[in-house]
């Protein structure tokens, strides 16, 4: 049996509305980067660690701690250019350069929490279920959601017949810390998730994702 191989794509474009030069802020006396290629680096399981970027200043600090390099095109690093594109173009680079990866594992940087075995626990949870994509995950239960539809709320539950909230079901939302995907099966669906998925579920200390300046607030305290 051909064991798998498990290459990182971390993307790191250079524009942030939220927060400036967001993948590069100062966290703990690093850049914001640094820890997901840290975290990538420790795993047991990952051969390569790529770091796809439009920006020449990023690309040099991800090279400084040890991750390998893709110059992505600007035309995939906009506002509205989505990750898929931009896994695509780095794929493809890679399988051009080096050895052809059986599965991709995205990290997102701005999910920077993570213990140090996360990664390869959501491998072995990969392979032991045959899945062909995962996204790590929290676990929610008591979430009562409402919406809007022309001026008038609209909720997710039956606020009449509130359930208690130990009877409530549990629900998985992603927190999108890791992926991991077949990389032949991805270049055909053009998706991160596909076939058989399946889920990673992490703590929710290690779920919070930097969005705006509150996150990281809040990030930096955990961190501290």
């Amino acid at each position: 049996m051909i064991s798998n191989k498990y290459f990182t794509i971390i993307l790191a474009r250079s524009g942030s509305k939220e927060i400036k030069n967001k993948n590069i802020i100062n966290l703990r006396g690093r850049p914001l980067l640094y820890w997901t290629i840290k975290n990538s680096l420790k795993s047991k399981k990952i051969i390569k660690t790529f770091v796809s970027s439009d920006s020449n200043k990023i690309l040099r600090i991800a090279k400084k701690f040890g991750a390998e390099t893709i110059k992505r095109p600007k035309k995939l690093a906009g506002d509205n250019s989505s990750s898929e594109e931009a896994w695509c173009h780095a794929l493809e680079e890679i399988n051009k350069k080096y050895e052809k990866p059986s599965h991709i594992v995205g990290l997102q940087i701005t999910s920077p929490i993570r213990e140090d075995n996360d990664i390869d626990k959501a491998i072995y949870q990969l392979e032991k279920n045959r899945f062909d994509s995962l996204f790590s995950c929290q676990i929610i239960k008591d979430y009562f959601i409402w919406k809007k539809k022309k001026f008038k709320l609209i909720p997710n539950y039956s606020y009449k017949k509130r359930k208690l909230r130990q009877k409530i079901s549990e629900k998985y939302l992603e927190n999108g810390s890791i992926y991991i995907f077949n990389a032949e099966k991805f270049l055909k669906t053009k998706n991160r998730l596909f076939g058989k998925i399946g889920n990673y579920v992490m703590k929710k200390r290690t779920s919070f994702q930097i969005d705006d300046a509150e996150d990281l607030e809040i990030v930096k305290k955990i961190f501290n």
